[in-house]
């Protein structure tokens, strides 16, 4: 049998398919091509306008959004802030960057001027003690140009030697801290506005010679010098003390000291030992007991220590009864049990002890000479820092208010006030 032949029709056919599958191979490598060159030079175009296109970005966004609010104005640095501020202190370890101050006793401070003294704020003993025993703590070596010292006057009523004082702090403002605690029945003239004195006296309770209520004055002044975390440095001061130096040489001396200055010593005579309650008994034992000066000096650290104490401020409440002087031992007691290595165990307070009986020897008008004060300057030799000094009280007492007339005259020379 003869074998089919095939039609010219099928194989024209199959071979025109064969050839559309090749165009169409070639097409799309072509497109691929094609869409890849097209792919980077959009890529490139992207890449070198990127800012503009951004911008553009930016400038719909803008048309579909709110506008911001206008930020505030930051506030002018507190100088007076709300005694309530202080409950939230910073912790000790963590000092703030600059000193707030909360209350200042000077109006002008490098040409400035500052907000007048606030008035102190009256707060019950408890609450006083607690915001006093929260501040910062801060290092003598930070914020030097900040730290001030806090002179503190208890009084009966008036400052007699007011105007001696305002000569020694004149020109010296900013550096400087006033409290005054005087009974508050006492209601004579109040200081004038441009006194250093003017506003600084503390809210004050009753106190009697030799009572208890001395020493709770004397924590109040602390607790309101504390506040202050510009104050570095406490003075205790009476009414009948004068200063025996220009306030630049004081105020060097208590800043650059390592120590302070709480007269400490054993005393074993019956005004001493003999005032010792065994009640007090395990906490303070007879041989801790030590006597010393009312009148101090202290840093910051050793102001907040009293302020907290918890431990033996009660028991000199119950049994530090008269004749036992509670302001006589109660802090060398505790310098002595706490704190004795930092401690020179001296006061920087001068007074002469002439006759027997409770209260030193008082100096009236004549007995006020330029030769008392250059030897009250001079007459001994102490231990400073290390090394022996000729000026070892900075304060002496006790004056009397007609003595303010020579020592007017005298003390300004001698001293040199205003350098």
């Amino acid at each position: 049998m003869k074998q089919d032949e095939p039609k010219p029709s099928a194989s024209i056919l199959k071979l025109f398919k064969d050839q559309l599958s090749l165009l169409d191979f070639f097409f799309c490598v072509l497109l691929l091509g094609f869409c890849l060159a097209v792919g980077a030079i959009i890529s490139s175009y992207l890449i070198d306008h990127k800012s503009l296109i951004s911008s553009v970005t930016e400038f719909y966004v803008s048309l579909s959004s709110p506008p911001p609010a206008q930020l505030p104005l930051l506030p002018p640095p507190i100088t007076s802030p709300s005694l309530e501020l202080l409950s939230t202190s910073i912790p000790p370890t963590e000092p703030p960057e600059q000193p707030t101050v909360l209350m200042t006793s000077s109006l002008e401070r490098n040409g400035t001027k500052l907000q007048p003294p606030m008035a102190m704020e009256e707060i019950s003993d408890e609450e006083l003690l607690r915001r006093a025993s929260m501040v910062p703590r801060i290092q003598k070596s930070q914020h030097k140009k900040s730290l001030k010292v806090a002179f503190m006057f208890l009084t009966r009523g008036s400052l007699p030697l007011a105007p001696l004082w305002e000569k020694f702090f004149k020109g010296h403002e900013g550096l400087y801290s006033i409290y005054v605690h005087s009974n508050p029945s006492y209601n004579g003239s109040v200081e004038p506005e441009g006194s250093v004195f003017h506003d600084r006296r503390i809210p004050s309770k009753e106190v009697q010679w030799g009572d208890f209520s001395m020493i709770e004055a004397e924590r109040r002044l602390l607790a309101y010098a504390l506040l202050d975390v510009s104050n570095q440095r406490f003075v205790l001061l009476s009414d009948a003390c004068i200063p025996l130096f220009n306030f630049t040489t004081i105020y060097s001396y208590l800043i650059g000291s390592t120590k302070t200055f709480v007269e400490v010593f054993d005393d074993p005579s019956p005004a001493g030992r003999g005032r010792y309650s065994f009640q007090m008994e395990p906490l303070i034992e007879l041989s801790q007991w030590r006597k010393g000066s009312q009148w101090f000096e202290i840093d910051r650290d050793l102001a907040i220590e009293i302020v907290s104490d918890h431990i033996y401020i009660p028991l000199f409440d119950r049994f530090c009864k008269n004749p036992c002087f509670g302001d006589e031992h109660y802090l060398p007691t505790l310098v002595n049990i706490r704190f004795p290595e930092r401690n020179s165990n001296r006061t920087l307070t001068w007074v002469k002890w002439f006759d027997e009986g409770p209260h030193p020897t008082q100096f009236l008008r004549t007995y006020v000479t330029t030769w008392l004060l250059e030897w009250l300057r001079s007459q001994s030799k102490c231990e400073y820092n290390g090394k022996i000094v000729n000026i070892c009280h900075l304060f002496a007492r006790k004056f009397s208010p007609n003595t303010l007339s020579r020592l007017m005259r005298f003390a300004p020379k001698i001293m040199s006030f205003n350098t």
